[in-house]
């Protein structure tokens, strides 16, 4: 029942948020009751009531067999009545009516000064009290809506944000009730070998956080494309939300280090949605990726940067967004890669909205200045659950993608860029130096034991050459004393001096034995 919208102009205003208005009222399932009422056409004289529009409302309920009323709205009543206390009396009757024929009513009232309808009595005899609200905060409106009362039922007293658009009436949630998600074991690559080995040698947690942050040109930007292409070459979906550029011209940025991400849009497993963050609230950026996630189905989303988001509504309300979408990830084992801007000035292991320990894996991409050059570094600030490296290591972008420089320290520290590359020439110059020192003494040392060796050899010979010289000339002067002797005994005998003895032999010639070096003669 309307007070306010003929049915033409209410099936006009209603198509726009998704609704068939003629559709339902032709198939039976929806009847519409205009109720004009002019205050110039009425007088009020002594007492009456409102019998007319309860036989109105029976008759409508009939009709299609209702189990809910619509009725928008009362001010209409009050408006074209003067006796409050009658319509009072009216509206309660209403209510009890309504009950007793067993269907759901629907009342719209407009708000009051000080009370929640204009004339304080709907919210004291309703079951329960909805109280939408309409604010501009930094120049960004936002729909809540607050349940004030229910009865028989334990309730959310909180404001919850909603949206109007195309698919209707949608109600976001401030955050999860309770942290009872599951916690999957499963590791994926980030694309990227080297901080997969940063990383306990497996990538991350399926389901988890990742946050990348870091100034500008860290290249933020590009390992989240990286992990994104690791995904689609895997086969599976992702949604890339983009505040900062268009997907053309990330498509064409990445291009430059060797990643094709036009490849993955084209076989439908990549999807961009690129807008600017001020171009709505932050409930209607909520909205519009829990419906992508939901329309779309991926593994992986990314949302680059959430630094952005805090021109939408400030910072406050976007730390309550981003929990919100954390925790509608975590529910869908969703995996969730964030960037974030650290601005000139602030504390680089920190970012603008505090969303920090909310997170799992935290990569800080940094700027080093040495040598007059910049060059940039990557370290992984925290990953829970897994064992990670804690070291700095040189990020890299070439031509065949992201690649990391292991840990290069020199006499001064962490080196990087030119400098490493001039402390490495150095260092293999002066490795050369000392290999080539080395090099030389070993041929020194090779020459000096041939020389003694040789020297050896000659003193050996002439060793043995005296050795065979002096066994001779004892050879030879035994063989004289035995000639001598032999000559002694035949000439005694021939003189007669000396007697031979039985069995005599004559003696033979001794043999000396003369030792040397290894030779026995």
């Amino acid at each position: 029942m309307a007070f306010e919208e003929t049915a033409p102009e209410l099936a006009q205003n209603v198509r726009s948020l998704g609704f068939d208005v003629e559709k339902l009222v032709a198939g039976g399932k929806l009847f519409i009751d205009h109720v004009q009422i002019e205050p110039s056409e009425i007088e009020e004289t002594g007492d009456y009531d409102l019998e007319g529009l309860f036989l109105r409302l029976g008759s409508a309920i009939d009709t299609v067999g209702a189990k809910r009323v619509a009725i928008d709205t009362l001010e209409t009543l009050f408006a074209s009545f003067a006796n409050e206390r009658i319509l009072r009396a009216e509206l309660r009757r209403l209510f009890r009516w309504l009950k007793d024929r067993g269907v759901t009513a629907v009342i719209t009232a407009e708000r009051g000064d000080r009370t929640l309808t204009r004339h304080g009595l709907e919210e004291y005899v309703s079951d329960c009290v909805i109280l939408l609200d309409h604010r501009i905060s930094e120049q960004v409106a936002t729909r809540r809506l607050r349940i004030v009362k229910y009865r028989g039922s334990s309730h959310g007293t909180n404001e919850y944000p909603f949206l109007i658009d195309d698919r209707g009436i949608e109600v976001l949630p401030i955050t999860s009730a309770r942290l009872d998600y599951e916690a999957s074991r499963d590791r994926i690559s980030t694309g990227v070998p080297s901080l997969d080995e940063m990383l306990g040698g497996e990538g991350i947690y399926r389901g988890s956080t990742v946050l990348v942050s870091g100034t500008a040109g860290t290249g933020k930007t590009s390992l989240a494309a990286q992990m994104v292409d690791a995904a689609c070459r895997r086969g599976e979906r992702c949604v890339y939300f983009a505040f900062e550029e268009s997907s053309r011209q990330i498509i064409r940025n990445m291009r430059s280090i060797g990643i094709d991400l036009g490849a993955p849009m084209r076989k439908g497993l990549l999807r961009f949605d690129a807008l600017r963050p001020t171009l709505m609230g932050l409930e209607a950026h909520l909205t519009n990726i829990y419906r992508a996630v939901r329309d779309f189905g991926p593994t992986l989303v990314v949302v680059d940067p959430i630094s952005n988001l805090a021109s939408s509504g400030g910072s406050a309300l976007a730390e309550g967004m981003l929990a919100r979408l954390i925790d509608f990830f975590k529910t869908r084992q969703i995996t969730l890669l964030l960037t974030c801007l650290t601005r000139a000035g602030e504390t680089i292991e920190g970012t603008e909205v505090a969303v920090s320990s909310v997170i799992d894996t935290w990569v800080l991409l940094r700027d080093i200045e040495s040598s007059g050059e910049r060059n940039r570094a990557i370290y992984v600030l925290k990953s829970r659950g897994m064992k990670h490296s804690n070291q700095i290591r040189e990020f890299l972008l070439t031509d065949d993608g992201i690649r990391l420089r292991e840990l290069y320290v020199g006499p001064e520290g962490f080196l990087t860029g030119s400098a490493r590359l001039a402390q490495q020439a150095r260092e293999e110059t002066e490795e050369k130096t000392r290999r080539e020192a080395i090099s030389g003494r070993k041929r020194a040392m090779i020459r000096r034991k041939e020389d003694l060796e040789a020297e050896l050899a000659a003193k050996r010979r002439a060793f043995e050459a005296e050795t065979e010289e002096l066994r001779r000339s004892i050879e030879e002067a035994e063989r004289r004393a035995d000639v001598l002797a032999s000559d002694r005994d035949d000439m005694a005998l021939e003189r007669g001096s000396a007697v031979r003895r039985p069995g005599r032999v004559r003696p033979r010639a001794r043999r000396l034995k003369v030792a040397r070096r290894g030779v026995e003669s």
